[in-house]
């Protein structure tokens, strides 16, 4: 019978593979991560962790890594064990950061100083710091760890920085509150999501212009509630997958047309998403109706909803 129920499960679950692991999500009101089981899609279980979890992403050795806001310090947390192992101090307010392909630096936006902080992994110490624009937010490192992007969302810009010299090289002008960033698996181009334009900029790297621009609709959303945050690409590069924020929903985008292909329905104020190693699931965090929404990619819908903690942020899955 436990076999008739898997398998019953699984066609439920959109016919798709289930993933064996656990999602991670981090929580603004919440000193936890919630840990959801792939296989079940149910919670089970929680990590206490620092002040104002927010950015989350896997390090090259990996372990989990937040962003604790309130706590000014990133939380690192071994997934075999579910405990801290090490706090690594990030300077005032750390929202969002990135990790150098070799694991050394952590670069990080600090909202209130307006600046990037490059610190070193191993002592916590700020090696080096960058003016930006006011507000910087979405931080990202191309893979060859020559270049850093950071966006400012006062100015909306996205600052490209010369990682070796700590300076700004050329600023790119965006769309209004630019948020998070995405490489297409090339390197060739950054998607950034505009969250007051109910957009998405195209910037050519080797150029550092923009050379596309993405817009958003959804039947029914007024134009400034569809608030672009989140975004993945898949690894073929031929999706992308955006959080519209309080619109909802989750925009299917064909990467080589740039248009919206398909709409899916989630929670309220989708707010940042991550995919499987499958590429079956989209995982979307729900800022305002304290969920994730489980979304099977081949179909296009949504699959379930999962409880979570207060005013979710971010999620990583590990398998």
């Amino acid at each position: 019978m436990a076999g008739a129920g898997a398998v019953a499960l699984g066609l439920c679950m959109g016919g798709a593979a289930m993933a064996q692991g656990t999602a991670y999500v981090s929580s603004e009101k919440d000193q936890a991560l919630t840990m959801i089981d792939l296989a079940t899609l149910t919670v089970k279980g929680t990590i206490p962790t620092c002040k104002r979890g927010r950015h989350i992403q896997m390090t090259p050795e990996h372990m989990i890594m937040v962003a604790c806001t309130d706590s000014n310090a990133a939380d690192v947390i071994d997934p075999a064990t579910g405990k801290s192992v090490r706090r690594i101090p990030l300077g005032d307010e750390p929202e969002a950061f990135d990790i150098s392909p070799d694991g050394k630096t952590i670069y990080v936006s600090n909202e209130d100083e307006g600046a990037t902080s490059f610190v070193d992994a191993a002592t916590g110490k700020v090696v080096k710091s960058v003016k930006v624009g006011k507000e910087p937010e979405g931080v990202k490192v191309s893979a060859d760890g020559k270049t850093l992007y950071v966006t400012s969302e006062v100015a909306s810009l996205v600052h490209v920085i010369d990682v070796a010299t700590a300076k700004v090289v050329k600023n790119v002008k965006v769309g209004k509150r630019p948020r998070r960033l995405a490489f297409t698996p090339d390197g060739k181009e950054l998607w950034v999501t505009n969250e007051l334009d109910a957009s998405v900029s195209v910037i050519d790297t080797a150029s550092q212009s923009v050379i596309a621009t993405v817009n958003f609709e959804v039947k029914g959303a007024r134009a400034e509630d569809i608030t672009p945050v989140g975004i993945q690409i898949s690894q073929d590069g031929k999706r992308a997958f955006v959080a519209l924020g309080r619109a909802n929903h989750v925009a299917f985008v064909d990467v080589a047309q740039r248009k919206v292909t398909n709409l899916v329905l989630v929670g309220k104020r989708a707010w940042n998403l991550t995919l499987d190693k499958a590429e079956a699931r989209l995982y979307v965090v729900n800022g305002l109706s304290d969920d994730v929404t489980v979304v099977d990619v081949a179909g296009a819908k949504p699959l379930k909803s999962i409880p979570v903690g207060r005013v979710p942020y971010g999620l990583v899955v590990v398998e």
